[in-house]
């Protein structure tokens, strides 16, 4: 989790710099109308890749879940390993997502910082959950190479239980990071109102 802060509070300095940089006056208490827009493009820009990697994540999830169901009531070395294979693509995914809702909530306007906060809970909660579906693969199959056959279908079971939350808490996110996307396109075009309006009485 130390991780994921510490690249937002990055992104975050780095935005406050940029932003600093580009004021046209000392004096002017809000960014130029360009430094404005350019703002909310990197906001646009971090929502849709956090959406996009949410929707892999998704995918990676769904796959390790449905590899262990359809392993059921079989044991073996091959397909306990084959599960900690989709379960660890699984889990990177999820770190994927967790480091890209972290960027994008940095970036958030404030119009969509509430959903940002949103999309980042629920992605390090969909990270949490699928590195404990990983640890639970892993020792599956552990059980399937050195155990008996029941404490090698109980290790399986708790792995396919850990697999089916994390694939739910996946979803959870991928749901949060497409309302902040469609939110802070909104906000954008609502931003783009007036001087359309301004154009159209000139």
């Amino acid at each position: 989790m130390l991780a994921p802060l510490a690249f937002a509070l990055g992104a975050t300095a780095f935005a406050s710099a940029a932003l600093a940089a580009d004021y046209t006056a000392p004096a002017q208490l809000s960014p130029a109308p360009g430094v404005a827009q350019k703002t909310r493009e990197a906001a646009a820009r971090a929502a849709r890749d956090a959406e996009k990697t949410a929707r892999k994540a998704v995918d990676a999830a769904q796959a390790a879940a449905q590899k262990s169901k359809l392993a059921a009531g079989k044991i073996s070395k091959a397909l306990a390993e084959g599960i900690r294979h989709a379960a660890q693509k699984a889990a990177e995914a999820a770190t994927r997502l967790e480091e890209k809702t972290a960027a994008s909530s940095a970036r958030a306007l404030d119009e969509t910082k509430e959903a940002a906060h949103a999309a980042q809970e629920e992605s390090a909660k969909a990270a949490t959950a699928a590195r404990e579906a990983l640890a639970r693969a892993e020792d599956s199959a552990r059980h399937a190479a050195q155990s008996g056959k029941d404490e090698a279908e109980k290790a399986a079971q708790a792995t396919r239980e850990a697999l089916d939350k994390a694939q739910e808490a996946t979803r959870n996110a991928a749901r949060a990071t497409a309302d902040l996307s469609k939110r802070t396109l909104e906000a954008m075009k609502r931003s783009a109102q007036p001087a359309d309006t301004t154009k159209r009485k000139s």
